[in-house]
C-alpha cells in the first residue's frame, strides 16, 4: 500500500508495536501500545511503563480497536442529498467536495464578508495539532467569526487567577501525600479513574477521604464521608468554613501576612456567614460544616481536588475563586499533599507554545468578531446578528448532543441558507445537518503530541496504522481546504512534523518519542506557593479582588443564589444535573457503537422516592421531563442518590437513544458562567410528569 504524502509514521510491517496516548477529553491521557500485523491493529493495551496510567485503559477505550474498524465508520467525504438532519447523503470525491466548499464559501464571503463564516470545535480529539494548529490560519486568512469560551475547562482557571494571579495548582499525584483528601465536585474513581490509586496510597497511610457532590457517585459511595450540599450552593459552605476557620484562630497567619493581601476585609466579609447560616442555604447541617472546617485545618497536609463539574453554574469561576482562598488561610500550600489539585495546563504553558500556531498577519485589514461556542444556537438563530451566520464549520464536537440549548442549535442548522462543513468519524446527530462531511482519522491513525490535563506527563502519539480508506487528520483538512480556496501562503500548508517541532522546542522529543512520554522539566516535589510567588506584581495573593468590580461583580468571594436554581424556583420545580454516570462512554463518544451504548442500556430520568411520590410516579414509568426549551420522554429511576428536589438524566446519548429525538441538553441551560466563558449546565429547572 501506498502512504499518503501527509502521511509521517513508520511503515506497518508484521508484527510491530506502536506507542501512542489517548487523545480523549479526559484528564488521564493514558498511554497505549498498539499490535500492529499485516498493516492493521491487532491489539490495543495500556502502556505498563507509563507512571500515571500505568499499564491500564478504561473500558471505552479498551474496545478503542472496534471503533476504528467499525462498519459504520465515515471512510470518504459525503454530500447531501435530502432535508437537513435526515441522514441522508452520497458519496464524493475529495474533488468534488472540496469544490462546492470552496465555491460556497467564495460566495458567503462575497456577499456577506469573512464574518458570516465562523468555526465550532470542542476537545473530541485533545492532541497538539489536531485540535487546532492549522485551523487557526486557514480561519485567519478567511477573515472569519472567532469562536471565543469553553464548554469546560477554562473557567476554573479563570476562577483560580482572580486570587492567586495564576491557573496553577497541586500535582494531582501528589495526593498519595495527603492526610486529608477533599474531592469536591469530581467523580475520581469514573471520569479520572487512574487518580484513583494515588488516593487509596494515601489512605493507606491514614488518609481520611471526604466527597462533596450533590449526587452520591460511586466515588462517594467508596469515601469515609460524603457531604450533600445542593447543587450550586457550595460557595456557601466554603464561606461558613473561611468563618469557623477565622473564629476558631485556625488560621495560619504567617503565611497570611507574608503572601495575602485583603485578609481583614475578608474576616469582616466573613462574619455572619456561620455554618448555621450556610446551612439554610446548602442543606448541609451546622454541625457537619464545623467538622469539615475544622478537619480542613487540622488534619495536614490536607489536599483539595476538583475539576470541570463545579464550573457549570452561574457562579462557576466565583467557586473556583472562593476555593482558592481557603489553602491560604491554613497554609496548606506549603506541605507536599496540599494546596488545591485542579487541571494542570497551567504546568505545561512555559514548555508547549500554542501561539506559534497563529499566523495573525493572514487577517491584516479584515474585521474579525468574537462569539462563543456555548451560543452556537444563539448565533445561528440571531435575526439581529450582522452579518448572519452563513457557513459553518465543525470539528472535534458534536454540539446537537453536547452543547446546552440543544433544540435551538437544530433550528439554527435546520436553516436553508446555512452552509454546515463537518469533520467527523460517525454520522453523529451534529453531521446529519451537514452539507458536506469530511473523514477524520483516529488516534490510531495520525501523529500527535497529547498534553495530559491530570498529570505532569506529556504522550506522544505515533500513527500506528496507514489511514483507513480516505480519512484523513484535521490538518491536512485545512491543508486540502487551503489549497481549494486558492491560497498560497505557505503557512497554510505546513506540515504535521514541522508543526509539532515549532511548538515544542524546550522538550526532549527524542525521549517522548522514544519512550511514549515524559514528564515536563518541572520539579520533582510541585509546590508553586509553598513560599508565596502568586502571579500578582507584587508576588501576593488576594481576597479583595477590585477588577471585579468593573465586571459588576463582589470583590469579595460571595455567594449568589443562580437566577435558574432551586434556591429561585418555585416548590414545583426541580433541578436538573446531568451528570456522566457511563463507564462505557464519554461526552458523546462510543453511546452508539456495540459494546459501549447497548451494555449501558438506555437513557432514563432519576428522582428521589419524595419526588416521585409526589408526582405519582413509580419505578420504570414512562415520563415527560420537560422546561420551555424542550422535552425527553425517559423511564424513570427512583433513587436514593439525589436529594428530594433534584433530578439527573445521564449526559452523552444521542437522539436515536430517544423517544423524543432530544437529548439531555435539549433541556439545559446556556447561560454564560460570571466570567471565564463558561455555561451554566446545571442551573436548569424541569418538571416530570407521567405518561
Amino acid at each position: 500500500m501506498r502512504f499518503p504524502a501527509f502521511y509521517s509514521g513508520p511503515m506497518a510491517s508484521s508484527p510491530l508495536t506502536f506507542l501512542g496516548t489517548c487523545h480523549h477529553d479526559c484528564p488521564d491521557s493514558c498511554g497505549w501500545v498498539a499490535t500492529v500485523e499485516d498493516g492493521a491493529v491487532t491489539k490495543l493495551r495500556g502502556n505498563p511503563a507509563h507512571p500515571f496510567s500505568r499499564g491500564e485503559l478504561c473500558p471505552k477505550v479498551n474496545r478503542f480497536v472496534d471503533r476504528v474498524y467499525n462498519p459504520d465508520r465515515l471512510l470518504g467525504p459525503r454530500i447531501r442529498t435530502g432535508p437537513k438532519g435526515s441522514g441522508e447523503f452520497r458519496d464524493a470525491s475529495w474533488d468534488e467536495a472540496l469544490a462546492m466548499v470552496a465555491e460556497q464559501v467564495h460566495e458567503v464571503i462575497a456577499e456577506h464578508g469573512g464574518e458570516a463564516v465562523m468555526p465550532w470545535q470542542s476537545a473530541g480529539t485533545q492532541g497538539l495539532i489536531q485540535m487546532s494548529s492549522l485551523d487557526q490560519r486557514f480561519f485567519a486568512k478567511l477573515g472569519a467569526t472567532r469562536q471565543t469560551g469553553s464548554l469546560c475547562g477554562a473557567t476554573v482557571g479563570w476562577g483560580m487567577a482572580v486570587t492567586n494571579g495564576s491557573a496553577m495548582g497541586a500535582d494531582p499525584m501528589d495526593i498519595a501525600h495527603s492526610q486529608l483528601v477533599i474531592l469536591w465536585g469530581t467523580n475520581t474513581r469514573l471520569t479520572n479513574r487512574h487518580l484513583w490509586p494515588f488516593i487509596e496510597k494515601a489512605r493507606e497511610r491514614g488518609a481520611q477521604i471526604v466527597v462533596i457532590d450533590p449526587i452520591r457517585t460511586i466515588t462517594a459511595e467508596a469515601a469515609d464521608d460524603h457531604i450533600q450540599p445542593l447543587p450550586g450552593t457550595d460557595i456557601a459552605l466554603m464561606l461558613a468554613m473561611m468563618h469557623v476557620l477565622i473564629r476558631d484562630d485556625l488560621v495560619d497567619h504567617d503565611y497570611v501576612e507574608s503572601h495575602t493581601t485583603g485578609y481583614a476585609e475578608l474576616e469582616q466579609h466573613v462574619a455572619d456567614k456561620t455554618p448555621e447560616w450556610a446551612a439554610t442555604i446548602c442543606g448541609v447541617d451546622a454541625a457537619t460544616i464545623e467538622a469539615l472546617a475544622r478537619d480542613y485545618a487540622t488534619v495536614r497536609p490536607a489536599m483539595l481536588r476538583t475539576l470541570i463539574g463545579p464550573e457549570h453554574y452561574e457562579s462557576g469561576a466565583m467557586f473556583f475563586r472562593t476555593m482558592a482562598c481557603l489553602p491560604l488561610l491554613t497554609g496548606s500550600w506549603k506541605e507536599l499533599g496540599g494546596g488545591v489539585a485542579k487541571s494542570v495546563g497551567a504546568y505545561a504553558e512555559p514548555f508547549v507554545d500554542h501561539s506559534v500556531f497563529r499566523a495573525d498577519h493572514l487577517a491584516e485589514g479584515k474585521t474579525r468578531r468574537s462569539l462563543s461556542m456555548n451560543h452556537l444556537g444563539r448565533n445561528l438563530t440571531d435575526a439581529t446578528l450582522a452579518p448572519p451566520i452563513h457557513a459553518l464549520f465543525v470539528w472535534g464536537g458534536n454540539p446537537v448532543v453536547t452543547v446546552p440549548g440543544a433544540e435551538l442549535i437544530r433550528r439554527g442548522l435546520e436553516r436553508e441558507d446555512l452552509f454546515c462543513v463537518v469533520s467527523e468519524q460517525f454520522m453523529t446527530d451534529t453531521a446529519r445537518y451537514a452539507d458536506v462531511v469530511f473523514p477524520a482519522t483516529t488516534q490510531l491513525e495520525h501523529a500527535d503530541v497529547v498534553e495530559s490535563w491530570g498529570s505532569l506527563y506529556v504522550g506522544w502519539n505515533e500513527p500506528a496504522i496507514q489511514p483507513l480508506g480516505e480519512a484523513v487528520p484535521n490538518t491536512e483538512l485545512w491543508r486540502r481546504l487551503a489549497k481549494a480556496m486558492g491560497f498560497t501562503e505557505p503557512e497554510l500548508f505546513e506540515d504535521d512534523q514541522s508543526l509539532i517541532a515549532s511548538a515544542t522546542t524546550t522538550l526532549d522529543m527524542e525521549a517522548m518519542k522514544r519512550d511514549g512520554f515524559i514528564r515536563l522539566p518541572v520539579s520533582k516535589e510541585s509546590l508553586p506557593f509553598a513560599e508565596g510567588g502568586f502571579g500578582f506584581p507584587d508576588g501576593k495573593a488576594r481576597f479583595v479582588a477590585a477588577e471585579l468590580k468593573d465586571q459588576g461583580l463582589p470583590t469579595l468571594p460571595t455567594y449568589r443564589p443562580s437566577k435558574e436554581g432551586l434556591a429561585s424556583s418555585d416548590n414545583d420545580k426541580l433541578q436538573l444535573l446531568t451528570p456522566k454516570v457511563h463507564r462505557r462512554f464519554i461526552n458523546s463518544s462510543y453511546s452508539g457503537l456495540a459494546g459501549h451504548g447497548d451494555r449501558e442500556g438506555a437513557p432514563y430520568v432519576e428522582l428521589s422516592r419524595a419526588d416521585a411520590t409526589r408526582r405519582t410516579i413509580e419505578e420504570d414509568d414512562l415520563v415527560r421531563v420537560f422546561n420551555d426549551r424542550g422535552s425527553l420522554e425517559l423511564r424513570a429511576r427512583i433513587t436514593d442518590r439525589l436529594r428530594p428536589g433534584v433530578v439527573a438524566v445521564p449526559f452523552g446519548w444521542w437522539s436515536e437513544h430517544h423517544d423524543s429525538q432530544s437529548t439531555a441538553n435539549s433541556l439545559t441551560s446556556d447561560t454564560l458562567t460570571d466570567w471565564g466563558g463558561g455555561v451554566a449546565y446545571s442551573d436548569t429547572l424541569v418538571e416530570i410528569s407521567p405518561l
